[in-house]
């Protein structure tokens, strides 16, 4: 059961205080391995991370629910989480090993990585994609340049090109990810560069404001573009309008609030900022199909 009023938003930075690691020198990029090193969860409680994560298991099994869905991870298997994504790790073996990857969007486009090459869009903005079975090969692969990359990550900043050896171990190990993603989900589409990091920005500044706006013209606006052609781009990109990310946004907040039974229905529409709990109630029920009362009975019965 949740004990917080809301889902906490953790920077990379807050992630990393709390399991402990020490921090890396190019902010909003972090590589994380653990052996055998929790006794416990160390976040024990739902959590929103302002970062997309790769998560690979070298060894043991992982259990976590994705925006309510639960998920198994086991030794040679990898997942991708995006900063939409609400975590709740579950479990975790004893004798778990595991490798993180974590970067923010603003580590993207600093470094000017281009994601139309490598056809990892999906990842980006899906609302969720498989986990990825690896072979042997692929799995020395993916362990070689993590280990690379986080080296390099560590190292001192006058250290000569190691920005460089940064980008370019980052860019491998996409590459890398986005031809295991491409061989076992052949239909991934391919996008443009100008369009994706467009979605980039709105999912970025959509994270960060849909309590507050729920309204495309709010995100039209901050982005200089007219809601028209920001919902075309979105409708290319993710297959929704921005309309409907927006809505997805905030109902998938509500049905993660409602989950805990502490809440009462007006907490939480006090939560989502509604203007009262009638209106919330109207809004959630056109969009499920159930009252938040009746939405919680069916789903999250003690």
């Amino acid at each position: 059961m949740y004990t917080q009023s809301s889902i906490k938003n953790l920077t990379i930075e807050e992630v990393v205080e709390i399991i402990g690691d020490i921090p890396q020198e190019e902010n909003g990029l972090h590589i994380h391995y653990s052996k055998s090193r929790f006794k416990e969860i160390p976040i024990g409680y739902p959590f929103r991370a302002n970062a997309f994560t790769f998560i690979l298991i070298i060894k043991g099994e992982l259990r976590l629910q994705l925006n309510l869905l639960n998920y198994t991870i086991n030794a040679f298997e990898i997942i991708a989480i995006n900063q939409q994504m609400v975590t709740h790790v579950q479990e975790m073996s004893k004798n778990l090993e595991i490798v993180t990857i974590s970067f923010n969007v603003d580590f993207i486009l600093r470094n000017s990585i281009n994601k139309s090459d490598i056809d990892t869009l999906d990842f980006f903005t899906a609302n969720s994609i498989p986990k990825l079975k690896l072979s042997k090969e692929d799995f020395k692969v993916l362990i070689s340049v993590a280990k690379i990359l986080e080296q390099n990550n560590r190292l001192a900043k006058n250290n000569p090109y190691n920005k460089e050896k940064i980008i370019h171990s980052f860019n491998l190990l996409m590459y890398h990810y986005a031809s295991l993603l491409k061989r076992q989900y052949p239909n991934i589409e391919e996008n443009l560069s100008r369009q994706e990091k467009l979605a980039l920005r709105f999912l970025k500044l959509l994270n960060e404001n849909f309590k507050q706006e729920r309204t495309v013209q709010f995100y039209a606006a901050i982005l200089c573009l007219t809601p028209g052609y920001l919902s075309k781009v979105l409708k290319h990109v993710s297959k929704k309008t921005a309309s409907e990310l927006i809505e997805e946004a905030v109902i998938m907040e509500a049905k993660l609030l409602l989950k805990n039974q502490t809440l009462s229905i007006s907490e939480i529409a006090n939560e989502l900022q509604f203007s009262d709990q009638s209106f919330f109630g109207k809004y959630f029920k056109k969009h499920t199909g159930y009252s938040p009362s009746k939405f919680r009975e069916i789903n999250f019965k003690s």
